[in-house]
């Protein structure tokens, strides 16, 4: 193919974002809820979408920039290196060609309503296509752009959560607290160095081997010990240990507003 044939090449876009979002400093990085209208000559292109429950939305950044090919992260920790945009989700890129992974919530007529999309209102939709099963890698190698805010890190840990676990139940928000303590005391989470073992229900156990991508075998990372008189993560790196053990029975509305030290006890050693 010459230089002037990859020039020739017209994307026409299929549908548009409508969401809450008009300023790229109010998108957060865990997305949030929106709407895709979908232009009338596609609308049968949807037929029989309401059978996935996850969708990879691809789309045009019309408002990013495009003339770099190297970025720092700031939005999500500003004291990070140098990524080249190609080694990163960032917006910015020579062709701002974005994909987000989002859950499907309903669909009607040429409207599709979707949560978890980091998009602008107004931004060009290029392409929808199903998320498959086959297309899980559970345990990646990635690097850890680690958010410089606990907060940022809390929200993100939620998503991927949910992503696995499908339910918002007290366990999975123990859970991430759990992790973001850990996370705290050893770094990344989603490394062949680090060992877990819960002690408690199994609900527990499916949202910390979630968040850690921590297989059974090859290599072994995960282990469990399933018991309801328990509520414990122990995180093993490098020679160290960190045992997290919740201090009392777990009450829902109550995880999300106490502190580390009102919700566990924690030996470092």
């Amino acid at each position: 193919m010459t230089g002037n044939e990859t020039e020739m090449i017209n994307i026409k876009p299929i549908g548009i974002i409508k969401s809450d979002y008009k300023t790229l400093d109010q998108v957060p990085v865990t997305g949030g809820n929106a709407q895709i209208e979908i232009f009338p000559e596609y609308k049968d292109g949807l037929l029989r979408i309401e059978e996935n429950s996850h969708l990879w939305i691809l789309m045009w950044f019309h408002q990013a920039g495009r003339d770099f090919l190297k970025v720092v992260p700031g939005k999500v920790n500003s004291t990070l290196p140098e990524y080249g945009v190609f080694s990163l989700h960032s917006a910015g890129r020579p062709n701002p060609i974005a994909m987000s992974l989002v859950r499907l919530e309903r669909v009607e007529d040429n409207h599709v309503w979707v949560s978890g999309l980091d998009a602008l209102d107004g931004t060009p939709v290029l392409d929808i296509k199903p998320y498959y099963e086959q297309e899980v890698v559970f345990s990646p190698s990635t690097p850890y752009i680690r958010p410089l805010k606990r907060e940022m890190r809390q929200k993100i840990f939620m998503k991927q959560a949910m992503m696995h676990h499908q339910e918002q139940c007290a366990e999975l928000l123990l859970g991430v607290r759990m992790a973001l303590v850990a996370d705290d005391y050893l770094g990344q989470l989603n490394t062949g160095g680090l060992k877990v073992t819960v002690n408690g229900p199994p609900c527990l156990a499916d949202v910390l081997q979630g968040l850690s991508n921590a297989r059974l075998a090859n290599p072994p990372r995960f282990r469990y010990n399933e018991t309801n008189e328990l509520h414990q993560s122990i995180w093993e790196k490098d020679g160290s240990s960190l045992i997290i053990t919740a201090r009392r029975p777990i009450i829902k509305d109550e995880i999300a507003h106490a502190d580390d030290r009102q919700l566990f006890s924690v030996e470092f050693k």
